[in-house]
C-alpha cells in the first residue's frame, strides 16, 4: 500500500474508524444483483420508519394524521403512501424534525448546494457523512480510481474549494492527495496558473462542476495550452450538456464521468465505462422517481425524490431534490446490478463576467447567501457587464444590515460591480419543469 493511500485512509479513519472496513463492503456489494440490494434497502427503511415515528415529532404526528403504522411501511414501494417532503415543510417544522435523543449524537449542521436558490441548513450524522465519502470513492471506481490517487477539483463553496484558511486547504490537500481549483476565480491569470498546476501535479483524475470545466477546456484549447490529461473527468453539481462532454472529452482526450448526489436526503448515482447512465446506490438511501401524482416510475422523467436510511440526526423521507431523473427499466453491461438512470434534469448554473474580465461562477452567490439569514428565495441577473440585481423574498425579520455584508463581498470578487437589490413576493419559474433559475446571465 503506497504512502499517499495510508495517509488517504487514516485521514478518514481519524473521523470514523469504520470509513475502510465500509469501503470494502461497498466496494462488493455494488455487484449484488438489484433484488438483493432492494432486500437490504428495505430493511435498513424499516428501522429508520420505526425511528422516526418513535423518536421524530413531525414524522409521529404525521403518521398518526394519515392513520398508519411503522408497519404499514415495509417496502420501497410502501413510500407511496406518504406525501412529499419540502423545504418549506421542513421550515414550518423546524423544531418538530429533531429527534429526542439528538443529544446523544454526532452530527454537524451544513447548508445544501443551494441549487435552488433557497437557503437551507440541514443536519447530518456523522457516521452517514463519512458513508457518503466511500460511496463517492466507490462512484469514482467505475473510472478505475483507487483510494489515495492524485485529484484536482475544481469547483467552489458544495466541493470544499474556496472556503478554507490557507493553512487548513494545505492540510486537505495533502492528507488526501489532491489539489484545488477555484471556480470563484476564472480569469486569464486565474487559469493559465490552474493549467500549471495541473501540469506540475499531474493528478490521476479531475473532477468539478460541469460547466467549470467546459469552460477551463475551452480557454485550454483557444490558448493552445499543452495539459497533462488524467486518467479520466468526473463532472458534477449541475447538468452534463452533450456539447459539454464533447468539448472536455476532446481537449483532454479523455472519457468524461457524470455524477449525481446530495447530502440532504443522500441519493447519489453514477456513471460507469458503459455510458449507458448513472447507477443508482442503494446503501444510504432510496432515490424515487415520481410522475406528477407521486407514483413511482419504473420507466420515464419525472421527479427525484431521496429517502435518508442512515442520517438519524435528520431523516428526510420523500424528500423532494427538485430534480428530475430519466429513470430507465434496463440493465447495465458492467454487470453491475443497480437501476440507471439515463439522465438527470437538474439546474444549470451560468458564468457571470466581471468588468475587469474575469469569470465567476453563478455558485459564489449560494456562497454568499449561506451567510445570510432571513432569505427564502433569491435570483442574481446581469444584465449589463457592471451590474448585478439581486432579486430576494425576504422573511419579516430580515436585517437589512446584512446588505453591506453582501455588497462588501461582491466588491472583493469585482469592485467594478454595481450592486442593486430588488425586494419581490416570489422568483418566476422557468417554462420548462417550472424551475427555479437563480443566476441568470443576460449578456
Amino acid at each position: 500500500m503506497s504512502l499517499n493511500k495510508r495517509l488517504f485512509i487514516l485521514a478518514h479513519q481519524i473521523g470514523d474508524r469504520k470509513f475502510h472496513s465500509v469501503y470494502r463492503s461497498l466496494r462488493r456489494s455494488e455487484w449484488k444483483p438489484y433484488y438483493d440490494q432492494k432486500e437490504l434497502q428495505e430493511k435498513q427503511l424499516r428501522n429508520m420508519i420505526n425511528f422516526a415515528y418513535e423518536t421524530v415529532p413531525y414524522y409521529h404526528k404525521l403518521f398518526n394524521q394519515l392513520k398508519l403504522e411503522p408497519s404499514d411501511i415495509m417496502t420501497v414501494e410502501d413510500l407511496e403512501k406518504l406525501p412529499i417532503l419540502t423545504k418549506e415543510t421542513i421550515k414550518k417544522n423546524w423544531d418538530d424534525f429533531k429527534p429526542v435523543n439528538l443529544d446523544s449524537m454526532k452530527y454537524s449542521v451544513f447548508p445544501t448546494g443551494g441549487s435552488t436558490g433557497a437557503p437551507f441548513r440541514f443536519r447530518l450524522l456523522r457516521s452517514d457523512r463519512f458513508l457518503s465519502a466511500a460511496m463517492l470513492y466507490r462512484g469514482w471506481g467505475h473510472a478505475d480510481y483507487e483510494l489515495g490517487d492524485r485529484m484536482v477539483l475544481m469547483g467552489g463553496a458544495s466541493l470544499d474549494v474556496g472556503i478554507d484558511s490557507f493553512i487548513v486547504t494545505k492540510a486537505h490537500e495533502k492528507s488526501r492527495n489532491i489539489r484545488k481549483l477555484s471556480s470563484f476565480d476564472m480569469g486569464t491569470e486565474d487559469m493559465r496558473r490552474y493549467a500549471k498546476v495541473i501540469n506540475s501535479f499531474k493528478p490521476r483524475f479531475i473532477r468539478g462542476y460541469a460547466s467549470s470545466i467546459n469552460f477551463f477546456s475551452s480557454f485550454i484549447n483557444q490558448e493552445k495550452i499543452e495539459i497533462t490529461a488524467p486518467r479520466a473527468i468526473f463532472t458534477t453539481a449541475e447538468k452534463l450538456m452533450p456539447h459539454m462532454r464533447k468539448n472536455i472529452e476532446n481537449v483532454f482526450g479523455r472519457e468524461v464521468y457524470d455524477t449525481y448526489g446530495m447530502n440532504d436526503g443522500g441519493i447519489s448515482a453514477f456513471e460507469c465505462s458503459e455510458h449507458n447512465g448513472l447507477h443508482i446506490d442503494t446503501e444510504r438511501s432510496i432515490m424515487e422517481v415520481v410522475d406528477n401524482n407521486n407514483f413511482q416510475l419504473e420507466n420515464g422523467v419525472g421527479g427525484i425524490l431521496a429517502t435518508s436510511l442512515h442520517n438519524y440526526a435528520m431523516p428526510f423521507i420523500r424528500y423532494d431534490t427538485g430534480d428530475l431523473g430519466h429513470i430507465i427499466n434496463d440493465t447495465c453491461g458492467c454487470g453491475r446490478g443497480s437501476k440507471l438512470l439515463k439522465e438527470v434534469i437538474g439546474r444549470q448554473q451560468e458564468m457571470l463576467q466581471t468588468p475587469e474580465g474575469k469569470f465567476v461562477h453563478g455558485e459564489f452567490f449560494v456562497y454568499i447567501f449561506k451567510k445570510i439569514k432571513g432569505v427564502t428565495e433569491f435570483q442574481v441577473i446581469q444584465n449589463k457587464l457592471e451590474k448585478i440585481t439581486i432579486n430576494m423574498v425576504l422573511e419579516k425579520d430580515f436585517d437589512e444590515l446584512q446588505l453591506d455584508t453582501i455588497r462588501e463581498i461582491v466588491k472583493r470578487k469585482s469592485s467594478g460591480w454595481e450592486v442593486k437589490f430588488r425586494h419581490v413576493d416570489k422568483i418566476e419559474r422557468t417554462t420548462y419543469a417550472g424551475k427555479h433559475k437563480f443566476v441568470v446571465s443576460e449578456l
